[in-house]
């Protein structure tokens, strides 16, 4: 009879002491807090060292580019595939938010050039640009093409003309008479064409500093920075 109590007694110990250590995991995972969500540690880990965040953004096509030269061009100094050189003089700005500061570098090439004819013909200065300087990274951009025509001297070369037969018939009708007068018209007159032949028009120059507007004719996607 006292080895049966015996038994009974060390059973009901044996499973008190179990159902304590089965218990414990459960209270200590009720216990335990919740871990964390891994993207809101990184944001947190990211402002307490101050490393920056961006958006994408997108500028449309159409958008306008004001800007400085800061490189000259002319068509009698530049040729095609040189490079041309300005800066924005107005920033770029997207849903109300500046997107590109001015002073932005902005990069493109003359696509044409034109010396001006002797005869006829205007000079021509043609470039658009490729690539904008958005902080420290280069973005590739599209543009519509900038081109200057120099002015016609259609005017000039009548003047030239006239000063010449003018000139050449005084001189005929002091030494001949009037029929002095009408050869020295004429040969005064071949005189300026001749003038005029030999002389090209006027060619066109932008120098750096020069006001120009464009347009991109592509969007463009740019990281902005999150404040």
């Amino acid at each position: 009879m006292a080895k049966w109590v015996t038994v009974v007694v060390i059973a009901l110990l044996s499973a008190a002491c179990g159902g304590a250590q089965a218990g414990e995991p459960a209270e200590t995972a009720e216990a335990a807090p919740a871990a964390p969500e891994s993207g809101g540690v990184v944001e947190r880990a990211a402002a307490a060292v101050g490393i920056p965040r961006y958006r994408e953004v997108t500028v449309p096509a159409g958008t306008p580019l004001r800007l400085d030269l800061t490189s000259a061009v002319g068509s009698d100094s530049s040729s095609v595939e040189d490079l041309v050189r300005a800066e924005l003089r107005q920033p770029i700005v997207v849903d109300g938010r500046e997107v590109v500061g001015a002073g932005a570098d902005v990069i493109g090439r003359v696509t044409a050039v034109e010396r001006p004819g002797r005869v006829k013909g205007r000079a021509l200065i043609a470039f658009r640009f490729h690539e904008m300087n958005v902080g420290d990274e280069s973005v590739d951009i599209a543009t519509a093409a900038v081109s200057r025509r120099g002015d016609a001297t259609k005017g000039e070369d009548a003047t030239k003309i006239g000063v010449g037969a003018g000139v050449g018939a005084v001189v005929g009708g002091l030494l001949g008479g009037g029929d002095g007068a009408a050869k020295g018209a004429v040969i005064g007159g071949a005189g300026g064409t001749g003038v005029v032949l030999a002389t090209r028009g006027k060619d066109v120059r932008l120098g750096a500093g020069a006001d120009i507007n464009t347009r991109l004719t592509a969007p463009v996607v740019l990281r902005v920075r999150i404040d």
